[in-house]
């Protein structure tokens, strides 16, 4: 473990390193390399954080969905597993969080640019608020529901927010929406310019692998905690057993 401690960190840290600088690489693209949308001007440049955002906001559910899978399968079968499966479940809930509040704020601002409006209740914009919702609800869940019982409800809401999940991306195609028509895969006129991918794809990158290691992170921080009371109970045990002298 001594050994072991060391080199998890390194890690940490190299990843720390390599997401930030894909993040200043995917900055510079977008402000200073890219030429200026003829049509929004500097405005559009949020294109650039806005749309990976809102790609990789989709993703964090999913891994929330699969680990709460995982918890539910173990919980009675093996509960150590089922603990690390909780670990990572409440890790990518609260990064989903994060990426979608992101995802609706650049949305926002970039529709006050756009729209002349805020906000706007089609089904591209409802539907992401409601993902939102729910990854509130779960998180707000995990803090106030008695101890033994927040993990499984909060497990069946991931059922939930992953079903959201599809309908947030299929919305543009199901419905007229105010909001613009894909960008990949839209039809004839949908893609980008060529001088935009290396600003796009940058940023992709950088947000992804800094999602990444916020997920690890705070798994990381997790996981202790859970081992921290974990050695907290052994010892209460322990303790109570002790025979007085």
């Amino acid at each position: 473990m001594e050994q072991r401690t060391p080199t998890l960190r390194s890690v940490a840290w190299l990843w720390f390193g390599i997401s930030v600088a894909v993040l200043v690489v995917g900055f510079r693209q977008a402000i200073f390399l890219t030429p200026t949308d003829a049509a929004q001007g500097n405005v559009g440049r949020i294109f650039y954080y806005h749309v990976p955002i809102a790609m990789l906001s989709l993703l964090f559910p999913y891994l929330n969905f699969a680990a709460s899978l995982a918890y539910l399968y173990f919980r009675k079968r093996d509960p150590l597993k089922a603990l690390t499966a909780d670990a990572f479940a409440l890790a990518s809930a609260e990064v989903a969080v994060v990426y979608t509040s992101i995802c609706l704020l650049t949305g926002m601002l970039w529709g006050r640019a756009a729209w002349g409006i805020w906000w706007a209740w089609d089904a591209r914009l409802t539907s992401v608020l409601l993902l939102w919702l729910l990854y509130m609800s779960y998180l707000m869940l995990r803090s106030f529901s008695a101890t033994g019982q927040s993990q499984t409800l909060a497990a069946v809401l991931s059922v939930f927010a992953a079903v959201d999940v599809p309908i947030v991306y299929m919305s543009i195609r199901w419905w007229r929406t105010q909001h613009p028509a894909p960008v990949f895969g839209g039809g004839p006129n949908s893609g980008m310019d060529k001088s935009m991918l290396p600003a796009f794809f940058w940023n992709l990158a950088g947000w992804a692998v800094w999602g990444i290691f916020i997920l690890l992170f705070r798994f990381a921080l997790e996981r202790r905690r859970q081992l921290a009371e974990q050695e907290a109970a052994l010892q209460a045990i322990e303790a109570s057993l002790e025979i007085p002298r």
